[in-house]
């Protein structure tokens, strides 16, 4: 299974190794802190995660930076590392205020926000050349509060509903489900007559946090409101729990609370799973690994709740330069010509990255409606509507320093999992969830950050 996920550590565990030069073994690849250029030619030091798709890693290691590197005079290195470990490296480079020109978060960092520049500019130069950036893109790498652009997104990733069309179809739902109450009722007749499982995770991992986000928004919840006030502890963020309860009493097994963040690729690959929420990893996986499966698996977009349909991007391209890096001016220039050459990076990644600036990728409906790979060859087609209701994580707002502390230390799907295994009343659970909100947002607005 491919290296798509994020790990479980803090920043602020990370930065507290660092500092005491603790970053120890078993917490994912080496840190890399590069040495300084010898040469007089220009450097630029890129990071990078392990991409999903091997081909878009051999195109834009091996290709993209060579043709860019030729043509401004720079020698261009990247390091790959798997996304688990990028906390870490961005804390220890933080700590050593040395490191890569242009490091890639795969989720906003407003928590480091102190330590990089403002990206307005490259915002401003690829809105003159390529037109408006998509609104999911602001959301994720600007703070209104202190009016900065803390990072740049190039692209992001879909998060469509991966489902087995034959046990639906056994059910009564051909076209699989359209609604969350569909997964909860088809879901039980399913594992009753069938013996699988609903695929949604209740562990502290990146898909989990995900998916009971989509739940909570789509019962008109959410962690903060669109000028970022908390407002969680509300009626509709019950009832999302009470349905979440309900939705493993009546679906799903109890290993879904000690699951990691491939725990349902795997499932739903192997013939296990009925449904899951998830990239096309999945359908791409199956393509290759399992084609009988691929064909049983099938995608729809974002499941209506009581008050809307709603998903979330499933991982967000968050390029950040810091104050600290080297060839700052390099580093802006090449965001600004892989934006350019974004349609390349789009076929590369098999559909993967989406661009943050839709003109640059004009076919992209064209190219998703027909892929020989697929089966059947439209399947991604469901997904040339996916900015009518892919959100950011902290929605309606903007991704903030707390909304990202919040993710990160698993606050919400502690929630969900302790309710749902009864661990405490749903009305227990939100309290205790609630009150850890309040105390990291009072952190970040006392930073100046929220």
């Amino acid at each position: 299974m491919a290296v798509k996920k994020r790990g479980t550590i803090t920043r602020r565990d990370f930065i507290k190794a660092a500092g005491a030069g603790a970053l120890a073994a078993g917490l994912g690849p080496a840190i890399i802190i590069p040495g300084r250029a010898h040469a007089a030619k220009k450097k630029l030091k890129i990071l990078q995660w392990v991409h999903f798709v091997p081909a878009y890693d051999e195109w834009f290691n091996k290709t993209y930076i060579k043709e860019w590197g030729e043509a401004n005079d720079t020698e261009v290195t990247v390091d790959n590392v798997g996304l688990a470990a990028l906390n870490a490296q961005g804390a220890a480079e933080v700590a050593a205020q040395k490191g890569h020109d242009l490091f890639l978060f795969m989720w906003p960092s407003p928590t480091f926000e102190d330590q990089v520049i403002d990206h307005k500019e490259i915002y401003e130069e690829c809105r003159r050349k390529y037109g408006d950036p998509i609104d999911l893109a602001i959301k994720s790498t600007y703070n209104p509060k202190t009016k900065k652009y803390y990072g740049f997104s190039d692209s992001f990733v879909p998060d469509p509903v991966n489902y087995r069309q034959d046990l639906f179809t056994a059910v009564g739902m051909p076209k699989g489900p359209s609604t969350w109450d569909d997964v909860r009722v088809g879901g039980r007749k399913i594992k009753q007559q069938f013996g699988n499982p609903v695929g949604i995770g209740l562990s502290p991992e990146i898909d989990t946090g995900m998916a009971m986000r989509t739940i909570m928004y789509s019962f008109g919840a959410s962690e903060q409101d669109r000028d970022g006030n908390l407002i969680l502890n509300s009626k509709e963020t019950l009832e999302a729990v009470k349905f979440v309860k309900a939705l493993f009493e009546e679906t799903m097994t109890p290993e879904v609370f000690a699951w990691d963040a491939s725990s349902n690729n795997r499932g739903v690959v192997s013939g296990k799973l009925s449904v899951v929420l998830n990239a096309i990893s999945t359908t791409r996986v199956a393509e290759k690994e399992n084609p009988d499966m691929s064909k049983k698996i099938q995608l729809t977009k974002a499941l209506k709740g009581p008050v809307r349909a709603i998903g979330l991007e499933h991982v967000m391209d968050c390029y950040v330069i810091w104050k600290f890096a080297e060839n700052k001016e390099g580093a802006k220039k090449f965001l600004v010509d892989y934006v350019g050459n974004f349609r390349k990076a789009f076929m590369a990644s098999e559909f993967y990255n989406f661009p943050c600036f839709p003109k640059t990728v004009p076919d992209l409906k064209k190219a998703i409606a027909h892929d020989p790979k697929a089966h059947p060859p439209d399947k991604y087609k469901v997904l040339e509507d996916v900015l009518s209701w892919a959100t950011n994580v902290g929605y309606p707002g903007y991704a903030n320093a707390a909304i990202d502390e919040i993710f990160a230390t698993w606050v919400i799907n502690n929630m969900f999992a302790k309710a749902a295994s009864g661990a405490e009343t749903p009305e227990d659970a939100i309290k205790q969830a609630d009150a850890a909100c309040k105390r990291i947002f009072a952190k970040w607005k006392e930073k100046g950050l929220v």
